[in-house]
């Protein structure tokens, strides 16, 4: 009787320190197995609940050429492209004009080749890209903006445009318009695929355009 008594006080005890020695691993092992998660949650980028307001076609160096020219981009401007994709027009402004540039677009995977792109560009410090809404984007400070947008999503960006953008910015769209709104100047020439394309020029005048 004595001995199934230390027997059990022995499986009691050895129970016991076996829980404390678990309860320690967890409680070390916690911090390690937050801040991975953190890591993760920050390293991974998600898609902003926005709309799509073009599918992903990306410009031709060629016509971005056409652009940036059509806007008459100098070191002095300040160029931000909505819907960047791999952030060609940006980079190009940088690269060739000096100009600062910012690109912003929904989907993490061009942001990212974007990214990838600017660091092979070396203009770092003249470019920055965003994972942002176009529709909720501030170009208050921009002197330039370009887009490769339809013609609805552009009618929907033209009363925010023509709201916060000041007097003598330019703006840029590729293919498509920005309905009645008369544009300052028109491009219309063959890509190097052959494709009649037309490029628009809007000049800002404080007028809100709905």
């Amino acid at each position: 009787m004595v001995r199934r008594f230390y027997m059990l006080t022995n499986m009691i005890y050895f129970a016991n320190s076996l829980t404390i020695l678990i309860t320690f691993f967890l409680l070390a092992s916690a911090p390690t197995l937050g801040s991975q998660g953190t890591q993760s949650a920050q390293s991974t980028q998600k898609r902003p609940d926005a709309p799509q307001l073009a599918p992903y076609v990306p410009t031709g160096h060629d016509v971005v050429d056409r652009m940036l020219s059509l806007a008459g981009v100098t070191k002095a401007d300040f160029v931000v492209d909505l819907g960047c994709g791999d952030g060609r027009i940006p980079i190009a402004a940088a690269k060739k004009y000096g100009a600062r540039g910012l690109g912003v677009d929904i989907d993490p995977v061009r942001i990212q080749e974007a990214n990838a792109n600017l660091k092979a560009a070396g203009v770092q410090n003249l470019v920055e890209f965003r994972l942002q809404d176009a529709l909720t984007t501030d170009v208050s400070n921009a002197t330039v903006v370009t887009t490769f947008l339809l013609s609805a999503s552009n009618l929907r960006l033209r009363p925010i445009l023509t709201k916060q953008l000041k007097p003598g910015a330019r703006i840029v769209t590729n293919t498509f318009s920005m309905g009645d709104w008369t544009p300052a100047k028109t491009d219309t020439f063959v890509d190097a695929t052959g494709r009649t394309r037309t490029l628009y020029l809007y000049v800002a005048d404080g007028k809100v355009r709905q």
